[in-house]
């Protein structure tokens, strides 16, 4: 996910430096977007994430919507998201008493997201206009106390007719 004002990518993991999708540095003290001229930089990168966040994403082996001109090659996305100490205690907890962890969730549902938005990064680099057939593997790790989740996207960039 990115901020909606500067394009940068926001951090679940820095719950005070975020707001409604906007990191808290983008806001002055009276709590406004901060209205600054964006550099020629900050503009480039603005324009190319939302370009990259356009990109569609579909399961499917077609876009209803688009017609499906070239197939360009398989791409994939992998991320590894710790889970801390105190997520493996209170989901160990949940393991004896049931229920939903909502911690380990949280942590599922942000690997989905980054895993999807960087198969779309892929997509973008390679001139793509969408990712067909996606498939998201999920793994855990874990031993010596640790505990590690490992998700890995993959799927088939393809070019649209025009």
């Amino acid at each position: 996910m990115r901020c909606s004002y500067c394009g940068e990518p926001l951090s679940s993991s820095e719950p005070g430096e975020i707001w409604n999708g906007f990191h808290q540095a983008c806001f002055d003290e009276n709590g406004k977007i901060e209205r600054r001229d964006l550099t020629e930089t900050e503009l480039k990168t603005q324009k190319r994430n939302e370009e990259i966040e356009k990109i569609p994403l579909t399961t499917t082996l077609e876009f209803p919507e688009y017609e499906i001109e070239k197939t360009l090659e398989i791409i994939t996305a992998e991320c590894v998201f710790g889970m801390n100490i105190f997520r493996d205690m209170f989901a160990g907890i949940r393991d004896l008493v049931g229920g939903r962890s909502d911690t380990t969730q949280k942590v599922l549902r942000d690997s989905r997201k980054t895993c999807l938005y960087e198969l779309r990064v892929e997509a973008y680099e390679l001139g793509a206009d969408g990712v067909i057939g996606i498939d998201l593997d999920y793994q855990e790790f874990s031993g010596q106390g640790k505990s590690m989740l490992f998700l890995v996207a993959s799927g088939t960039a393809v070019k649209f007719k025009k």
